[in-house]
């Protein structure tokens, strides 16, 4: 789910770098081992405060922000072909380079409520097993309103923002959240807060049946993924290979538009995802492992899993294996007291994380800026 959502229900050398998997030629030379702090949207925050906040992050260990620079329904940066509420990011950019802060744009890839585009091209939407559009019956919460991830017009259309932004010189990345399908099975901590019960996949949550998807697939497999969806056909064959269908849209929509739209402008691309990637696979058909990013910021938000620090470890184990790509483990700080932070980002460490990605600067404390200093 998203974060704000979350918040409201409770130096390396060459070598080191080509071992990563990274591409000297197409990203900036930065050290691999850092901390990232994401930044919730605050458009009214005045130049001395985010120089105050900027400042404190340096002091105490980040080195990567990830502020908030378009949020499905407004960009904050100077877009032109997305509305723009206020150019947030030209302001903040010479204030975080000047305490040597790499900046990342923030960008939510799927969802999106901007009205030319529900207007305009409702067949642009996610569809769910049951035939219903995220358009207008959008899963959990109303901003769902996800888009095919499959669909040629969609693809040029999200890339179209992450040309945007790589274009932007002074900013050091591209940063994609939310480039899934709809989470077809929530972290087991938010059951109660929706009043469902998810132990398997349920059609209202099964995605990906829009009927350009259907139609591509059939062109594979003779058959209609609906009588797959609506469990007429069980076939193990047939029911792996309309999840790797759906699979290879999200995985060919990053290697195939977003990763070369970032790298042509000689910018870094990186993107949040869900713990995994087997559990990302099963969850919200996210197939990150197969992702050719520059780096990996998983949710490893664990008190939505109702699970505690080493299960963080574990998690970071998985994903360094499956990239051999830095991967900074993301911890959700809000509501965690500064012990249990401080033993969350300690086991990252010994899953091998490259560093912590801290959602968000707004949980940060006095105390807990100390933890992170001294960790």
């Amino acid at each position: 789910m998203q974060r704000r959502e979350f918040i409201r229900t409770c130096a390396v050398g060459t070598a080191a770098l080509a071992a990563a998997g990274w591409r000297a030629d197409a990203i900036p030379s930065e050290p691999v081992t850092k901390n990232w702090m994401w930044v919730t949207l605050a458009p009214d925050r005045s130049p001395e405060e985010w120089k105050r906040l900027f400042g404190t992050m340096r002091e105490n260990g980040v080195r990567a922000i990830l502020p908030e620079i378009y949020d499905g329904r407004n960009a904050y940066f100077a877009s032109k072909h997305l509305p723009v509420k206020t150019d947030v990011l030209a302001r903040i950019l010479p204030l975080a380079h000047a305490v040597d802060l790499e900046v990342h744009a923030w960008m939510w890839a799927m969802p999106c409520m901007v009205p030319e585009i529900i207007q305009k091209h409702p067949d642009w939407y996610n569809v769910n097993a049951k035939g219903e559009s995220a358009v207008d019956k959008p899963a959990y919460v109303d901003y769902y309103k996800f888009l095919d991830p499959g669909r040629p017009e969609v693809r040029e259309w999200v890339q179209m923002t992450v040309k945007e932004l790589a274009s932007i010189p002074q900013l050091t990345g591209v940063h994609l959240d939310y480039i899934r399908h709809p989470d077809a099975i929530l972290p087991k901590g938010l059951w109660s807060k929706y009043n469902i019960v998810q132990d398997k996949v349920y059609p209202p949550y099964d995605y990906g049946y829009s009927p350009y998807e259907r139609d591509e697939f059939k062109k594979k497999s003779a058959i209609d993924p609906m009588r797959i969806g609506n469990g007429e056909l069980k076939d193990p064959a047939l029911v792996e290979a309309w999840l790797k269908f759906r699979w290879d849209m999200v995985v060919d929509l990053v290697n195939d538009y977003l990763v070369p739209a970032a790298h042509a402008k000689g910018k870094m691309i990186t993107a949040a995802v869900f713990p995994g990637p087997s559990r990302a696979r099963e969850m919200v058909r996210q197939d990150w492992g197969r992702f050719q990013l520059d780096a990996f910021l998983p949710m490893l938000y664990h008190v939505f899993y109702e699970a505690g620090p080493e299960w963080v470890r574990d998690q970071t184990k998985e994903g360094v294996a499956a990239v051999h790509r830095p991967l900074y483990s993301g911890i959700f700080i809000h509501n965690l007291k500064v012990e249990e932070m401080t033993r969350t980002i300690r086991m990252a460490k010994q899953g091998g994380a490259s560093g912590v990605s801290l959602f968000s600067a707004d949980g940060m404390d006095a105390e807990k800026w100390r933890a992170l200093r001294a960790a």
